[in-house]
């Protein structure tokens, strides 16, 4: 799947969990670069600024639900507008603090949601993610 380094994505408004997460990430072999963004809106114009270089668009994204200028709901109608000029795969996680089974169930209507993640995101749930990807 990765050729280089893996490339992440945290879409979400808390910084110290960005932060954690990222911290997190490094602990875990393969390498990553952890790149963040504070809202839907800068995720969406993060993915299609990358557009003409996809190379350097993320391998997975951590998306959460709740944040303010555009939710994760909305960045995932922008994204499904661009998909089809996305030749490289991205997997997009739900990574929320919400216990709803509504936003659970709602994640699953998505095709380009692979999984939904509880927050908080753990050196486990990473690994189990990669190992669910075949990432090593």
């Amino acid at each position: 799947m990765i050729d280089e380094t893996l490339h992440i994505l945290i879409i979400d408004d808390d910084e110290i969990n960005n932060f954690i997460a990222a911290k997190l990430i490094d602990k875990i072999p393969p390498r990553a670069r952890v790149s963040t963004c504070l809202n839907g809106q800068e995720g969406i114009n993060y993915i299609t600024s990358r557009l003409n270089n996809q190379k350097d668009l993320p391998d997975i994204i951590f998306l959460d639900i709740n944040m303010p200028i555009m939710n994760g709901w909305e960045f995932l109608e922008e994204y499904a507008a661009v998909t089809h000029q996305i030749s490289k795969k991205i997997v997009i996680n739900m990574l929320s603090s919400s216990v709803y089974n509504d936003d659970i169930s709602k994640s699953k209507t998505y095709p380009t949601v692979n999984r939904f993640i509880s927050k908080p995101l753990t050196i486990e749930k990473i690994q189990d993610l990669y190992q669910s990807l075949g990432i090593s």
